[in-house]
């Protein structure tokens, strides 16, 4: 069964989409881009015997990196021993080497094998491939499935930086309704059955189940699977963006992600997308995320990655294949267990700040994933206002916004924010906020709830006082 995850019956094996069925979703770019020769050719490098003149690749003997080691923490205590390790000779010439674009096939062959375990379903019908980030991964699935004018459903609110990504493509953006459970099924449901006739139906929900950013919500399981239904009904993909999978600390079970769901409903597999990444449980900055699907859509993904970023960097994927392989599927996992409860006791504390200094002043709903708060300021309403709806959600009626006070007044202040109009569409009027608890250390969450708390106090003195 998948990793944590509730318990659902299993039926029969679904039957695996067929590649022309990915046609329709295809945008022109898609169809247009043909992948780089070179970079084409080179896995069969890897064929045993073969001598390869194909690639401009450095000769390793004209580097100056010798060597190079690590510290690596055990994975089952964050303050567990440290023990070093070397790359070897051969490791750290792949490391410095040009390398294909799906990632070494080694640590595919790992992360293919964390797949099955984790969210438990074989490798019938899907595979993987690396790169330099899931956010590069994020604007490669718009820009092969979207045609200017195409709609794409998105969470309200939805990750702020989907949104220019979304733009560039001319996209059309639709919001479904959340709660503190996530997208609400009966909102896609009346937003799908009441679409105009003369109109193509969305292609593609956006959906990030695990902690949103920014709201920190989590989709119940029931959720997700009512949403998986409507997707068969009306014929649109899922692309589930989980960077906060492994940082999941509710109470319940871990509900299923929408990419085990499918398999363990039947019927069918494909119409699920899946980004991962280690940002947020190994290293940020070393940029390694992954894609999970349908082959016929990775293998445009990857020649999308053959014409503009090549590949995931060799010495990310060389360290992450040496930290993997030492610590195994059970270290690995026992890391983000620790990492998960980490963050899950960062939250409390964080709690506990917003209810001495934000009682009376905001509402916010209590995160089980991630690392956000997404707070409602209680602020004096603006005249200027006006309602506005988009998709079938209706926009913020007669409340105050937060921008010019996190910009101006907060920030004067000295504290920092990220106001809520950065995650709609259309930019509008939000009185939420997005408050991050994962890095300040707790003294200085404290000074910043107060901080933010005077700020706003002062918002309704200058109303008062008009």
């Amino acid at each position: 069964m998948p990793f944590g995850s509730d318990t659902t019956t299993i039926l029969p094996t679904p039957e695996v989409l067929p590649r022309e069925f990915y046609d329709q979703f295809l945008s022109d770019f898609a169809k247009a881009w043909k992948p780089a020769p070179i970079w084409d050719l080179l896995p069969l490098e890897y064929t045993p015997g073969m001598l390869s003149m194909l690639i401009g690749k450095p000769n390793p003997a004209t580097a100056p990196f010798k060597s190079l080691s690590i510290g690596l923490r055990s994975p089952h205590s964050l303050e567990g021993d440290t023990t070093e390790i070397t790359l070897s000779d051969e490791e750290l010439k792949t490391a410095m080497q040009y390398n294909v674009t799906r990632g070494l096939p080694p640590l595919v062959d790992w992360m293919t094998k964390l797949t099955e375990h984790v969210h438990g379903r074989s490798d019938k019908g899907w595979r993987l491939s690396l790169a330099p980030g899931s956010q590069d991964l994020l604007n490669k699935v718009f820009g092969i499935l979207l045609n200017p004018g195409d709609t794409v459903i998105v969470e309200c609110a939805t990750y702020p930086s989907a949104i220019p990504s979304l733009n560039s493509v001319n996209s059309h953006i639709v919001e479904v309704a959340i709660d503190a459970n996530g997208i609400i099924p009966s909102s896609l449901e009346q937003l799908l059955e009441n679409w105009p006739a003369d109109k193509r139906k969305p292609k593609l929900l956006y959906t990030i189940p695990y902690g949103c950013n920014p709201s920190g919500a989590t989709t119940s399981q029931e959720r997700r699977i009512e949403v998986l239904r409507l997707a068969r009904k009306h014929n649109f993909l899922i692309l589930e963006d989980d960077p906060y999978f492994y940082l999941y600390f509710g109470a319940k079970p871990r509900p299923a992600s929408y990419f085990s769901l499918e398999h363990t409903l039947g019927e069918e597999v494909g119409r699920v997308i899946r980004l991962d990444t280690f940002s947020k449980v190994l290293a940020a900055g070393f940029r390694f995320g992954w894609v999970t699907g349908a082959p016929a859509l990775l293998d445009v993904i990857d020649a999308h990655s053959t014409n503009t970023t090549v590949q995931c960097s060799s010495l990310t994927q060389v360290l992450y294949l040496k930290t993997l392989t030492t610590w195994g599927i059970s270290g690995f996992l026992d890391h983000t267990i620790q990492v998960a409860e980490f963050y899950r006791a960062k939250r409390d504390r964080f709690e506990a700040c917003l209810r001495r200094h934000m009682t009376g002043l905001a509402e916010w709903a209590t995160p089980e994933a991630g690392m956000f708060y997404w707070v409602k300021l209680l602020l004096p309403p603006s005249s200027d206002i006006t309602v506005q709806t988009v998709g079938n959600v209706k926009g913020h009626e007669e409340e105050g916004d937060s921008t010019l006070l996190i910009r101006k007044k907060a920030l004067e202040k000295g504290v920092l924010a990220l106001p809520g109009s950065c995650a709609f569409s259309d930019n509008r009027r939000s009185p939420y906020v997005r408050l991050c608890f994962s890095l300040l250390p707790d003294a200085d969450v404290d000074e910043a709830l107060r901080r933010l708390a005077s700020a706003i106090r002062e918002e309704w003195d200058t109303a008062n006082h008009d």
